[in-house]
């Protein structure tokens, strides 16, 4: 396979970026899309270009780390897959490929597809814990939690924090990835302790790092690696709405 790419360029994020062109050649349809990406910046290491700064760790569909807009959609045209996980055969020969970064006011450019996503870790600092002491192992299996619960706990947990709902959201909100860490500790009997204050806290935060707010329109779980469903911002605004009543004392 022959294919164009036109990618973001920009060197930090005080400077105006702009769309480069690159032809990558002979490229195998079972390359991932950053195995294609290495190509390239092995292509530009050699004839004395600068590479293309892109984010990646685990190259196992688990970190997160390879947040790509690809032809305008979040990690790709493939449902329920990361930028790493997408593979060449799923485009065609010939085709151009644009590809940029997150676009969010809250994820500012570091450099090219690079962008800083430390907003999504200060909303956890601000509630995303427990104070309930748990044990060991065994002193935590000790405690029963409906099936019901943990399942619903364990789909929440499944969020990698990518920021894929941030980047596809016209808003640019982060509930979804707001809603899935809320709802994880709140569906478990250690969670119910900071409940209200963590729903509270974390949206607080969440609104002062700049992310928009939700109007329901479910760009966030269409592009969601994890499939966290639409249904995890409705249990936020229940959240947020008890820890409101509590904290007037209604």
């Amino acid at each position: 396979m022959n294919i164009t790419l036109r990618i973001w360029r920009q060197h930090h994020q005080d400077e105006p970026g702009a769309m480069e062109a690159y032809e990558v050649a002979d490229i195998s349809p079972d390359m991932s899309f950053l195995e294609v990406l290495d190509l390239l910046n092995e292509d530009l290491t050699l004839n004395g270009g600068e590479p293309v700064a892109f984010d990646h760790d685990c190259r196992e569909g688990i970190c997160g780390m390879c947040s790509l807009v690809i032809n305008g959609l979040a990690h790709g045209p493939e449902a329920l897959t990361t930028t790493c996980q997408l593979y060449m055969r799923h485009f065609e020969d010939g085709q151009v490929i644009d590809v940029e970064p997150w676009r969010s006011a809250a994820f500012p450019v570091i450099r090219d597809l690079v962008v800083d996503r430390s907003a999504l870790d200060r909303i956890i600092e601000a509630g995303g814990y427990i104070s309930a002491p748990t044990g060991a192992a065994a002193d935590a299996n000790a405690v029963t939690v409906p099936k019901k619960d943990a399942d619903r706990a364990f789909d929440a947990a499944a969020c990698i924090g990518c920021g894929a709902c941030v980047a596809a959201c016209p808003n640019g909100s982060a509930s979804l990835f707001l809603g899935a860490k809320i709802t994880h500790l709140g569906s478990l009997p250690q969670g119910q302790p900071e409940r209200d204050e963590r729903a509270l806290a974390m949206v607080e935060q969440h609104d002062a790092e700049g992310f928009g707010g939700c109007t329901q329109i479910g760009e966030c779980t269409a592009v969601c690696p994890a499939g966290i469903p639409l249904d995890m911002i409705s249990q936020l605004n229940h959240d947020v709405l008890s820890g409101v009543k509590h904290q007037s004392g209604k």
